[in-house]
């Protein structure tokens, strides 16, 4: 099975889209997206310097338009799932048929600006977290009334909140970890971008997608999605819910994925698979930045494309909050063990007080992603749930 990834905030570069420039029709698509977007894409993605290409508003649409303009060379139908990462969804799902190009360049659009609104409310940013045990790591953020606002997996996390305690958070790094302050303009995926949660939402409300036409992860719990008009809610809780592209991972190597194609600006995404997809279980992987790397790409899906034998279901399903608070599992319950559809798993305490956490569907417990204590954001994972579904 073959996967193409769309890239997220951070992965772009000064000039990354001069050489598609070159290609019959790409100006022309981009000048067009750029009326739908409400900036100029052209010029951010040939001549802005890396200031003018950082600005939430202008980012989000840059690469969504770049990944959806690379892959129209290449033989999507050949391709069986796709994924994003962050923003990077949005062309993830234009890309599995649930959304129009137009759509997704619209939203990115709308996305950008909305989020960049909400950082100037107050002052958030965001550090990468690289190392440490990720148990010890998440104690730290909570101690500091942080969250962890990515799960990329591979010993990297990033903390988002408010600016004094990731100033705190770097003075005092968890053990055998390093805090890196990074260059954006507030606390993605955090609570601080509900204003463009609510936004986005009003806007989406009004499309209507279609089911996916090939298998697409979702970044809320790295599970596959069926339904357009889930996915177009997932989207939009996404902007405040953190990022698990740990999650991700773990099912493309559920699903057998052999092979990985990460669109333009390609590598960021490619680095973390290789991390954490080493040895054995390693999918071949094309990063594609320019059109020289067009003939790899198609080589790479002749050789391990086709649309996937079956539309399978999610291989399992994840319990989410639905509150802020603190999480405690329900006594005596373990992974391995069966729970029904209905069942209470867990509690998270809040300030108004507890609320009941339950399990939407039947199956084993196969992982509890969230432990006692341990400080939870609404929509964040908690377990995952497996097996048969009854």
């Amino acid at each position: 099975m073959l996967a193409v990834l769309s890239p997220g905030q951070g992965s772009q570069k000064p000039g990354f889209l001069t050489p598609w420039l070159d290609l019959p029709g790409a100006g022309a698509r981009l000048r067009w997206w750029s009326a739908l977007a409400g900036v100029d894409l052209v010029h951010l993605g040939t001549a802005a310097d890396a200031d003018e290409i950082k600005d939430t508003a202008r980012t989000q649409p840059l690469l969504v338009a770049a990944a959806l303009l690379a892959a129209e060379h290449l033989p999507m139908h050949d391709v069986a799932l796709t994924a994003g990462h962050s923003v990077g969804e949005l062309g993830a799902a234009a890309l599995a048929g649930v959304l129009p190009a137009e759509s997704a360049v619209t939203l990115a659009g709308l996305r950008g600006r909305e989020m960049a609104a909400a950082c100037a409310v107050e002052p958030t940013g965001m550090a990468a977290v690289l190392g440490g045990d990720p148990d010890e790591v998440l104690a730290a953020l909570a101690a500091h009334g942080l969250t962890a606002a990515n799960r990329n997996g591979a010993g990297q996390m990033v903390a988002a909140g408010p600016v004094d305690a990731l100033d705190k958070l770097a003075a005092e790094p968890p053990a055998r970890a390093r805090v890196i302050r990074l260059k954006v303009a507030g606390a993605f995926h955090t609570p601080y971008m509900a204003p463009a949660e609510q936004a986005l939402a009003a806007v989406a409300a009004g499309i209507t997608p279609a089911d996916p036409g090939r298998v697409l992860l979702s970044n809320l719990d790295g599970s596959t999605v069926e339904h357009g008009r889930e996915v177009v809610q997932r989207l939009v809780r996404q902007v405040t819910a953190p990022v698990r592209w740990d999650l991700c991972m773990r099912t493309l190597a559920d699903l057998g994925v052999t092979a990985v194609i990460e669109l333009p600006p390609a590598g960021t995404l490619a680095g973390l698979v290789k991390r954490e997809l080493k040895g054995d279980g390693l999918p071949e992987i094309v990063t594609l930045n320019t059109p020289d790397d067009l003939p790899a790409a198609r080589d790479l899906i002749a050789r391990h494309g086709g649309p996937a034998r079956h539309r399978p279901a999610a291989p399992f399903r994840v319990v989410l909050a639905r509150s802020a608070g603190t999480f405690t599992p329900t006594d005596g319950l373990a992974e391995g063990g069966y729970v029904r559809s209905g069942q209470v798993v867990g509690q998270v305490t809040t300030r108004q007080g507890a609320v009941e956490v339950t399990a939407h569907d039947s199956g084993v417990l196969t992982e509890w992603l969230a432990h006692h204590d341990d400080p939870v954001a609404p929509g964040q994972p908690l377990a995952r749930i497996g097996g048969q579904h009854v």
